[in-house]
């Protein structure tokens, strides 16, 4: 039998994941001398609202190897033998390397750990998608090969309030060259090879937010196939506008609005606004 696992990066909502038997493993928030799951200690609203009374800003660190140890054992028990764990991109998370670690602690069993280059909405449709295909009785090779398949052909872009937070956290990767014009652009930003490259430069959050909105209407295939998502943090007014324009643009329904989890928004900071989906083979 094969297992799915993430971690929360994925903004997997919490129902789904149960819903499901998805194993979701937490990233630490850090506020000063403070730490918090952000599975059962923190949720976004209480993250938010502690960032805002908070003097400095927060850090992330990834689930610790000893986080992986009881899910293994009871997965193990309960019969499985294969774990394929899909976590965020090693260029922007250490929890890859903590699954790793972990995984070195259980020789008998076959875990499989796979660095998705992404985070957020593609990362949660590659959980669901795997999770789907072992119920429909694919193996894991093929179900990786399909993992593979479909981060090559990831598409993200997002808009943040400020660089402020993907700076100060390390994360900004190719987007450092703004910092110098931060006052004059609303950058938008997606992610290549796992990293945070900078897309586009735009005059306004305005202008940027349709910018968007054009690449996603001229290159997301018009299939429920696209998997279009549209993820946020302290903007769901703009994020379900956004979907609905697309659904009505598209023909696509069930577009999710994922609200980006703690972990990610200690880096791209309130307000951030990003839509992804697959491209066409």
């Amino acid at each position: 039998m094969i297992k799915i696992i993430t971690d929360t990066t994925a903004g997997l909502p919490r129902e789904l994941a149960e819903k499901y038997d998805i194993p979701v493993l937490p990233q630490i928030i850090i506020f000063g001398e403070e730490t918090y799951r952000d599975d059962t200690e923190m949720d976004t609203q209480m993250f938010l609202k502690k960032l805002r009374a908070s003097p400095t800003l927060p850090k992330t660190a990834a689930p610790p190897p000893a986080l992986y140890h009881p899910i293994f054992e009871r997965l193990l028990a309960e019969g499985y033998r294969t774990m394929i764990c899909l976590h965020p991109s090693s260029e922007l998370s250490g929890t890859v390397r903590s699954a790793l670690t972990a995984a070195q602690d259980f020789p008998d069993a076959d875990i499989r750990v796979v660095d998705t280059r992404t985070l957020a909405g593609p990362l949660a449709t590659m959980v669901l998608l795997a999770d789907r295909w072992v119920r429909e009785g694919m193996d894991a090779d093929t179900i990786i090969a399909r993992v593979h398949d479909l981060l090559a052909r990831q598409r993200v872009y997002f808009v943040v309030d400020t660089l402020e937070y993907l700076h100060k956290g390390g994360r900004i990767g190719g987007a450092q060259a703004l910092l110098g014009g931060i006052l004059q652009v609303k950058p938008i930003l997606t992610l290549k090879d796992g990293r945070v490259e900078p897309f586009e430069k735009q005059r306004t959050q305005r202008r940027a937010l349709e910018r968007i909105r054009e690449l996603v209407l001229e290159g997301c295939p018009r299939t429920p196939d696209a998997h279009l998502a549209v993820m946020h943090a302290d903007a769901e007014a703009i994020a379900q506008e956004l979907a609905s324009d697309f659904a009505a643009q598209l023909g696509l329904t069930d577009i999710p609005i994922y609200e980006l989890p703690p972990a990610i928004v200690t880096h791209a900071g309130p307000g951030v606004l990003a839509v992804s989906y697959f491209a066409a083979p």
